[in-house]
């Protein structure tokens, strides 16, 4: 006996197709053609995102994510036009092993926030391969409830060669979204693991997903990724394996207890959830509240915006040296010279850096 069709729509379900028409107006064609080849003004696109328009904003986002020198000006342009209008919002970077369940996590807490009034900006950072250089960017069908939420807005980007878990372009990004009415934006980084310090730089609440049962426990009294995070959230504490995650919550803080007070003044707490019934996700958000309510009226939440301001600024400044560099004629020119001559074990790594520099 065949077994039942499920009565919901699934993005991975294949759709039956449009027929074409019998005759097509050639004019009706170019038309359509030369719509597609016009691109948007800057104007055009900072008007389109101040109005909330997604499509705009997209267009945008991919100006900015651009290596074609050509779009880097444009791109300026809109970021420094959509500044003044960014609106407050809450930055909130999660991370975890893959496998922990992020997307799973992402859309019932993004779910559970647009069901509260909120406008919630999704920017999933997926890895490249060394290899190819590709990325799969499959977060939206991942997420295929949330993705069709008029309050939600889900933009995945690959992560290229940046290190710390985010893409090159993740901050200017968030700018774009608090200009287009986003209230609440989550980065979803690659988890990678231990090296997400570039997303805690540019959020103001780190959460750190978890597994019981996953021999993980043991990374609670090691510095690194631990140390960062201003909450600890055991995902799938479902079924049986309830009593485990119940157990790993014990014992993270405790292991929590061996870490010096942050600079906030906020402890770091543990929580469980289950994100595939929906279970725990108005905690998570409680417990980011509170965390709001505490930096907000210590100031320290201005002071750490602050601080992440002038770390950007200095990270731009390198990135910018860097690209310079490479680009400089000489330097495009000699390089190759110096690695033949590194690799023929003529002339050390270091003494071709320095006659490269001196260049």
């Amino acid at each position: 006996m065949a077994k039942d069709k499920k009565t919901y729509k699934s993005a991975l379900q294949e759709q039956d197709g449009i027929a074409p028409p019998e005759s097509l107006s050639t004019n009706s064609a170019n038309s359509i053609k030369a719509k597609r080849r016009k691109q948007p003004t800057v104007d055009e696109l900072v008007s389109g995102i101040l109005e909330g328009n997604i499509t705009d904003l997209s267009r945008a986002i991919t100006l900015i994510e651009s290596t074609n020198t050509q779009h880097t000006q444009k791109a300026h342009n809109i970021i420094t036009a959509c500044l003044p209008h960014t609106k407050a919002s809450v930055r909130i970077g999660i991370t975890g092993v893959p496998g922990v369940g992020k997307s799973t996590f992402i859309e019932a807490f993004g779910g559970y926030l647009t069901s509260q009034g909120k406008k919630v900006a999704v920017l999933a950072v997926d890895p490249s391969s060394s290899l190819s250089k590709g990325s799969i960017l499959g977060d939206k069908t991942r997420m295929e409830d949330l993705v069709k939420d008029k309050n939600a807005f889900i933009r995945p980007s690959p992560s290229g060669d940046s290190l710390g878990g985010v893409a090159r372009k993740t901050r200017e990004t968030i700018i774009l979204c608090e200009a287009a009415g986003f209230d609440t934006i989550i980065i979803e980084t690659v988890g990678v693991g231990q090296s997400e310090t570039a997303v805690h730089s540019m959020v103001d609440f780190f959460l750190l997903l978890k597994l019981a049962g996953a021999g993980d426990e043991l990374q609670g009294i090691k510095r690194g990724i631990i140390e960062m995070a201003d909450a600890i959230v055991i995902n799938k504490a479902d079924g049986d394996n309830l009593k485990a995650a119940k157990s790993a919550r014990l014992e993270f803080n405790r292991a929590l207890h061996l870490y010096p007070e942050k600079e906030s003044g906020w402890s770091p707490k543990v929580s469980l959830c289950s994100a595939l019934k929906q279970e725990g996700i108005s905690d998570v958000w409680a417990l980011i509240m509170e965390y709001l309510t505490l930096t907000q009226s210590n100031q320290y939440f201005d002071q750490n915006r602050n601080n992440q301001n002038t770390f950007w600024l200095l990270q731009t400044i390198e990135e910018q040296l860097k690209t310079n560099f490479y680009n400089t004629p000489i330097i495009k020119e000699s390089i190759k010279e110096q690695i033949a001559l590194v690799e023929e074990g003529k002339i050390t790594p270091f003494a071709a850096a320095d006659y490269l520099l001196n260049l």
